[in-house]
Formats: C-alpha cells, sequence, structure tokens
C-alpha cells in the first residue's frame, strides 16, 4: 500500500453562481500543493478548473492538465502548469487522467463534471480499478448527484452496495483530511481500461 501522491479533479470550467463554489476550488488547488499531492485535472485556465490550477501553481504544486485538441481554444489551455498533454479525444483524456491519479475528487461542475464523475464510478463498479473517489459537497452542490444516484438504487438499476464506491466529503477540508488518510494499491493505474 501507498500514500496518495497523485489526484485527479473533475470540476466546472465556469465559475459557478456562488462565490463558494471558487473559493472551493482555490482551497483544494492550494491543500493539494501543500500536501505534496500532484493535481491532475482538465488542463483549462477558465471557471472553476482555472481557479484550482492557479491556485497549486502559486502554491508550488505540481500540476498535469490534460485536454483535447478540440478543446485548446474552447477550455482555453493553462500554459503556466508543470505539465500539458494534448490528447486526442475526450476519451483518451478520462483515461489518461484515470491512469495518472491515485484517487478522484469531484468538485461542483456541470454536464462534463457529472460525465466524469459517473465514468469513474462506473468503472470502479466494473473493477477496472479501485481508486478512491470523493464527492466534495460545496453549498449543497453534491446533494442532487447524491440523490441521482439514491434514486438509481431505489429504482432497481443499482444494488445499494453501490454507494461503497465513493465517498461524500462535506466541503474541501474533509477532502484534504480524508485523502490524507487513504492509500491506493501500487500498481493499480495499469488495471484501466
Amino acid at each position: 500500500m501507498t500514500a496518495i501522491h497523485s489526484v485527479a479533479v473533475f470540476c466546472g470550467s465556469r465559475p459557478g453562481s456562488s462565490p463558494a463554489f471558487a473559493e472551493a476550488a482555490r482551497a483544494l488547488g492550494r491543500g493539494l500543493a501543500e500536501a505534496d499531492i500532484r493535481l491532475v485535472y482538465g488542463g483549462g485556465r477558465i471557471g472553476l478548473m482555472g481557479i484550482m490550477a492557479d491556485a497549486a501553481v502559486a502554491a508550488g504544486g505540481r500540476v498535469l492538465g490534460v485536454i483535447p485538441d478540440f478543446l485548446m481554444r474552447l477550455e482555453v489551455a493553462h500554459e503556466g502548469l508543470s505539465e500539458l498533454i494534448v490528447t486526442d479525444s475526450m476519451h483518451s483524456r478520462k483515461r489518461l487522467m484515470a491512469e495518472e491519479a491515485d484517487a478522484f475528487v469531484m468538485l461542483p461542475g456541470g454536464l462534463g463534471t457529472l460525465d466524469e464523475t459517473i465514468e469513474i464510478i462506473t468503472w470502479r463498479q466494473l473493477h477496472l480499478h479501485d481508486k478512491p473517489i470523493l464527492i466534495c459537497d460545496v453549498n449543497n452542490s453534491a446533494r442532487p448527484v447524491l440523490a441521482l444516484i439514491d434514486a438509481v438504487i431505489a429504482n432497481g438499476f443499482a444494488r445499494p452496495d453501490t454507494r461503497a464506491l465513493y465517498e461524500a466529503a462535506d466541503g474541501v477540508d474533509a477532502v484534504l483530511a480524508r485523502l490524507g488518510t487513504l492509500s491506493t494499491i501500487e500498481g493499480e493505474a495499469s488495471a484501466l481500461l
């Protein structure tokens, strides 16, 4: 077992409607850098993605951005990162982010964030990885996602033990504290699709 050294964060390419979202992104970026945990994210410099990356870079953190070529202009690729990888598709972006991470965190975001989060939970359900997944509830933003999963379970489309595939955390401080207690199995990245 090894400690968490790299975390993929899924979050919005927009800042959202509440200042709490930007503050959470800033706090997570800074907190990961201070814990010497590399941030892996979607590579943009706009929205929560950019706020988080800027905070991590400002705190001396290592940041890997992964962005598909067609989003280079839409999400405005961040040029101040430790490393930026341009992929040929969304699928290869998500795969590379998953391979590079020891754990996953969901911050508030839009449909892309929901897609990435549900997919990484599904991959864990299918035993394609066994890495921790933390859903960060900022200003009650995660409650609809958690309610949707509960509805899927209530309607018989998933078993109740589906809830064991992820953890909900109340805010960034709880996420950072939890990351400090987690471990991952060495070599697990190679087990991904």
